[in-house]
């Protein structure tokens, strides 16, 4: 089974962070890519309520699918993930819609991978603000945010869903989506 162990933390300034992970041996996995994401859940939101997610999303030209489970968020958020590549991302949301499933929330990004040979660290420009993630084992991520100046307060484990939550208290904003249309931002040239 696979199992995804990550931390997020907020980023100011995206192109530093990205000096400083080449300085310490990163090297671009994946330049800088538009990714649209649709999370799906039947009537209730069942889905939701479990803490779960069913997601579509569309990373350049690449499509894949992805169910993830409730998890947990201590120091690092920890849960299973099954991931597919998908030949047709269209015909799998009519699928869906078929099956009684509705998207339920879309948020975009830009995204850019960064890979050492442990694990991953992506820097996400979202329509509220940039977010970089640390993937990979527990003492990698807690050696790799050391060396990149990140402290353990600074952890993240919410996903974009509740930080977009928790950005629209904050704001006010009625958007019901993270998308840089819905949240009334400008989308970043590529």
């Amino acid at each position: 089974m696979a199992r995804e162990v990550e931390i997020k933390f907020l980023v100011a300034d995206a192109r530093a962070l990205a000096r400083r992970l080449r300085a310490c041996g990163f090297r671009l996995a994946t330049r800088r890519t538009h990714e649209m994401n649709v999370l799906y859940d039947l009537p209730g939101h069942p889905l939701k309520q479990r803490g779960e997610i069913l997601r579509l999303r569309k990373y350049g030209k690449r499509w894949t699918f992805t169910h993830k489970s409730k998890g947990t968020a201590r120091r690092y958020k920890s849960r299973q993930e099954f991931e597919t590549v998908v030949a047709d991302g269209a015909n799998l949301d009519r699928i869906l819609r078929a099956l009684g499933f509705s998207p339920s929330f879309r948020y975009e990004k830009f995204r850019t991978e960064w890979a050492d040979g442990h694990g991953h660290v992506v820097i996400d420009e979202t329509p509220i603000g940039t977010v970089a993630e640390i993937e990979g084992q527990a003492r990698w991520i807690d050696r790799t945010a050391r060396v990149l100046g990140i402290p353990q307060s600074s952890y993240i484990t919410l996903s974009y869903g509740a930080m977009f939550d928790e950005w629209k208290r904050r704001t006010g904003s009625p958007a019901t989506d993270m998308t840089f249309a819905a949240v009334g931002r400008r989308r970043p040239r590529l």
